[in-house]
């Protein structure tokens, strides 16, 4: 049934649509869910779904068995994934290698004849054991999706499939709610801002309704997602966009019913192309069908929604900066009071969530809040979503409650780090976060608990380090990225960020002098205390929590030369181990300024004065002849 043929008016309409869409399912029809967010789109699930759809049709299947494409399944590290159901037959890595022999064999042996193909199943590597369905997978089983309910699910370009599946029924019991009571509900669900703050919804919502300006409110969805490694809000937007459509609706009839119109708008960075088109397509099926614009399901409640989308600045996830670039201005913060609340884009009063805050509302509703504030901790409810990336064994998207350590999170959901090294460090919170260390990983996150520690929950970028990383380096790293995003306003961020730059650049050069640690710590402080907005105020937090656990390492840097984790390349040196060198000139064709030296079939030389530490010969050489330290 096409969405672009109904128009639903009434509640009624909907639960009837809704039972129709239930009711055209067959029931012996196979569907296969293939995986069609940006990281299984980079490792070939497009081409592996149109390859499923020509074979299908070769074997006279195309009438019997759907290909739905999806968003993201979760388990980027097992990249392409499908899942099969009726059975729950849950396939991956497929295509990687041999795209043709896979298809076939879905096809003509598990689809045809029942049979599993072995090696597409997923291979516990604790055990050896192999897990046929998705929720037996530890990755998955570990997890609790609220907000990835529907991702890997549903068509995210059907609103008839969102719809099918529960989709706009806690708009429609919203409709029938007083405001007050909507966010009373909110308030004792106890849901906190998801986009890093962690300031109370129903709180902010409060205060935007009772606002005293009556001409209009607005309602800003921040999609501007900037952090080093997080991925969560481009996943929901390109998989399950309609829930955050939803999610603006009830947060819009909350905070203008009965005082003044709304109007909202989703920020949305353009570096999303996938994320754009799937919530662009969502807006106009919602609007076609009547779900979104004019007197909503006849409740007299109108809301319209447009997309801003962002030239990819960090600071516009501040919401003045936000503010100021939709409307058209140089996005720069601006001091507050007065907040948007209060007044906000245009002057007028304003509220501002986040992509996974948005997603959360509609199951609140429909679930209740007691249901909500009964998963994690006192006083941090529901769950998170992570992107859990950097020295992990599986990396992905993950969804776990509130207070769940970062040792579970980690090791069982992660599977443990990469060629089973050390873990060092995990950081949250992306470049405003802190670095927490290993000693710390029983930590159970919720906002409190890593405040105490120096980070921050953040937007839930979550990086794991091992023994190899260098936590100078690493502090360096985020601090060039705010350095350079910084909008220059500030004089304690703009020129703040930069001294700080330049003397851990200095450190990791071998340059640095006894005084810089101090000196660090004092110009950190500086830039959290005297910054304008949340990027300055936390810039440092990298640096600063480095420092406080990990100065030995800043003292090896500065005191001996040396960098522990071999990773700052110009405190390197290379030299030629003797016995294991066959001199088969490797390392000194790869050399760019000939400081290899040697006669074939004998040992060979660096001098170290012509290095230029570049690790060419390290890298070249098949016989571990080069030492590096």
């Amino acid at each position: 049934m096409s969405s672009e043929n109904v128009t639903i008016s009434s509640a009624q309409d909907l639960e009837a649509l809704r039972g129709r869409l239930s009711s055209e399912i067959k029931k012996d029809q196979a569907i296969i869910t293939v995986c069609g967010g940006t990281g299984c789109r980079a490792n070939g699930s497009m081409e592996l779904a149109e390859a499923l759809s020509k074979e299908l049709a070769a074997n006279g299947l195309d009438d019997t068995v759907e290909i739905k494409l999806t968003g993201c399944h979760g388990f980027c590290q097992e990249s392409p994934l499908l899942e099969i159901n009726p059975q729950e037959l849950f396939y991956r890595r497929v295509g990687r290698e041999d795209l043709d022999a896979d298809v076939k064999d879905i096809v003509q042996k598990t689809l045809m004849k029942g049979e599993v193909v072995d090696r597409l199943v997923y291979e516990d590597p604790a055990n050896g054991e192999k897990k046929e369905k998705y929720g037996d997978i530890p990755f998955y089983s570990k997890q609790t999706r609220i907000v990835l309910r529907n991702s890997g699910k549903i068509d995210p370009k059907s609103i008839n499939d969102y719809i099918q599946h529960g989709g706009y029924s806690a708009l429609t019991k919203a409709l029938e709610m007083d405001p007050d009571d909507i966010i009373k509900c909110i308030t004792d669900a106890k849901l906190r801002g998801r986009g890093g703050a962690g300031f109370p919804t129903g709180v902010k919502w409060s205060f935007c309704r009772k606002a005293e300006n009556r001409e209009k409110r607005y309602l800003i969805c921040n999609a501007d997602e900037g952090d080093p490694g997080a991925f969560m809000d481009r996943s929901i937007m390109e998989g399950d966009p309609h829930s955050v459509i939803e999610g603006m609706l009830i947060g819009a009839y909350a905070i203008s019913k009965g005082i003044c119109p709304a109007e909202g708008y989703i920020y949305i960075r353009a570096e999303y192309p996938l994320a754009v088109e799937n919530i662009t397509q969502a807006i106009k099926d919602a609007e076609a069908m009547g779900l979104l614009g004019d007197n909503i399901l006849g409740s007299g409640f109108s809301f319209h929604m447009k997309i801003k989308q962002g030239a990819g600045a960090f600071v516009c996830g501040e919401e003045t900066a936000m503010i100021a670039s939709i409307e058209g201005k140089r996005g720069m913060p601006t001091s507050r009071p007065p907040f948007p609340a209060t007044a906000g884009l245009f002057g007028k009063p304003t509220n501002i969530n986040n992509v996974e805050t948005w997603v959360n509302i509609p199951c609140i509703i429909n679930r209740g809040a007691d249901w909500f504030s009964s998963i994690g901790t006192e006083s941090s409810k529901g769950t998170k979503v992570f992107s859990l990336v950097g020295k992990v064994k599986n990396s992905g998207l993950v969804e776990v409650p509130m207070g769940m350590s970062l040792r579970e999170i980690v090791f069982d959901i992660g599977g443990g780090i990469l060629d089973d090294k050390e873990i060092k460090a995990v950081q949250t919170g992306g470049p405003s976060g802190g670095c927490i260390p290993a000693h710390l990983l029983d930590l159970p996150v919720d906002y409190e608990k890593l405040a105490e520690v120096g980070a921050i929950m953040g937007s839930g970028g979550l990086v794991v380090m091992d023994e190899s990383t260098c936590m100078v380096d690493l502090a360096r790293y985020f601090i060039e990225f705010t350095q350079k995003e910084s909008c220059g306003k500030c004089v304690s961020c703009r020129l703040g960020t930069c001294q700080m730059l330049q003397i851990l650049t200095d450190i990791t050069a071998g340059k640095g002098s006894e005084e810089d640690i101090a000196l660090l710590e004092e110009i950190g402080s500086a830039v959290k205390v005297a910054s304008l907005c949340g990027l300055g105020q936390t810039a440092p937090n990298p640096v600063l929590t480095a420092i406080r656990y990990f100065r030995e390492e800043y003292e090896a840097h500065i005191r001996d030369g040396h960098c522990p984790a071999g990773a700052c390349e110009k405190m390197l040196s290379y030299s030629v181990i003797t016995e294991k060198c066959i001199g088969c000139g490797a390392c000194l064709r790869a050399c760019p300024v000939d400081a290899v030296t040697g006669e074939k079939k004998e040992p060979h030389v660096i001098d170290s004065a012509t290095c230029i530490k570049c690790g060419a010969c390290f890298a070249a050489c098949k016989f571990s002849a080069i030492l590096r330290k």
